[in-house]
């Protein structure tokens, strides 16, 4: 009986433990934390209703997967439902950005399956090997676009051309 008990107790302990990981809600983490730390940077005022104009205000101009994090919030002007005092209510009392988007799960799954994209290693890949869909895929992650592009090695030109623009280098000193 106490050995079951025991068992029960690590199985119980372990999954509270896991789901309070930053990497199974990273863009929300990610997000809010970046949002909360630009909230004290600026000696904002922690009321609900300023958490919500300033939130709002950083959604309008967020792209990508944070985008789609403030349409599911409800901080897009498209956006069907509006769930944002479960963020600003929190947020004004200081509770770790982590349990808002453990309690953000519990409402709109979809919020912790964000996921970052990977970032591609264009020294190292063959762009050759990829499909031409996925090379117009990269182009418009950038931004760019390619009209004249008909046959594939166009694409990967191209990309190799503009790659050093939106890929980081590492600049490493000199010894």
């Amino acid at each position: 009986m106490g050995f079951l008990s025991l068992s029960l107790f690590l199985v119980l302990l372990s999954r509270s433990c896991l789901c309070g990981l930053p990497a199974e809600c990273e863009v929300c983490n990610e997000f809010l934390e970046r949002f909360y730390q630009s909230l004290k940077e600026n000696h904002a005022d922690f009321t609900p209703s300023i958490i919500e104009k300033q939130l709002m205000l950083l959604c309008q101009e967020a792209t990508g997967k944070q985008n789609r994090l403030c349409y599911y919030l409800g901080a897009t002007s498209d956006a069907p439902t509006k769930i944002l005092s479960e963020v600003t209510r929190p947020m004004s009392a200081h509770v770790p950005v982590h349990k808002i988007c453990e309690k953000l799960k519990k409402i709109d799954v979809q919020i912790c399956e964000l996921k970052h994209e990977k970032k591609l290693d264009f020294k190292s890949m063959d762009l050759t090997k990829l499909r031409v869909a996925e090379l117009k895929k990269i182009l418009a992650d950038w931004g760019e676009e390619c009209r004249a592009c008909i046959e594939k090695s166009e694409f990967v030109n191209l990309i190799t051309e503009l790659a050093p623009k939106y890929t980081p280098t590492r600049h490493t000193a000199d010894l």
